[in-house]
């Protein structure tokens, strides 16, 4: 179960979040709020836990490493946009850009609250490729809020990131950040059940 947070602790995270390295990134997301709008006006907040970096061009596990494509043009546009795109033909991977203007780089969301893995995110969410290149803002449909929480470093498992294997020495580097939600102090909401 996702703790939920108070409302007092909850802001949009801005487009300055986002413009910094993406391991970064990456590891700050732990714990925020990603924020999805529901039916009838209502709000679901669900707790960021599990995410992976991708550094830019140099990381030859990163989309961009073999340059710019009508697929990845996303990711080198500017920091806090979203990069949505489909994996084996059959799952959306929902990234968050990261880094300056150009340089292509962005943060996998693979698990939130009780949704764990890239495809059954987005899939338990809604979220297709018509998210792609908006910006993460309300006005954009889908964004993160600052929950409250700060998670310790010693809550936070670092492992080399999944489904990587062809990126040779990029493969093994620790850019996979997890932390477990049952392990994080409890902040209550009245009256909403958390996700």
């Amino acid at each position: 179960m996702t703790p939920p947070a108070h409302p007092r602790h909850s802001r949009p995270l801005g487009a300055d979040s986002f413009a910094r390295p993406a391991d970064a990134v990456a590891r700050d997301l732990l714990g925020t709020w990603l924020v999805v709008p529901g039916p009838r006006g209502r709000q679901e907040r669900h707790l960021v836990c599990e995410t992976e970096a991708y550094l830019g061009g140099h990381d030859l596990a990163c989309h961009g490493s073999k340059g710019m494509t009508k697929r990845n043009a996303t990711m080198f546009g500017p920091a806090g946009h979203w990069y949505v795109y489909l994996c084996y033909g059959m799952h959306w991977m929902l990234n968050i850009v990261t880094c300056p203007v150009g340089v292509p780089a962005a943060v996998l969301i693979r698990g939130v609250g009780d949704h764990v893995g890239p495809g059954r995110l987005t899939k338990a969410l809604g979220i297709d490729g018509s998210l792609d290149g908006r910006a993460a803002t309300r006005k954009g449909g889908l964004w993160f809020e600052a929950s409250g929480i700060r998670v310790p470093p010693r809550l936070i498992e670092r492992t080399p990131r999944i489904g990587v294997g062809y990126a040779g020495a990029w493969a093994e580097k620790p850019l996979r950040f997890v932390v477990d939600p049952r392990r994080l102090p409890t902040i209550t909401l009245p009256g909403r059940e958390p996700s």
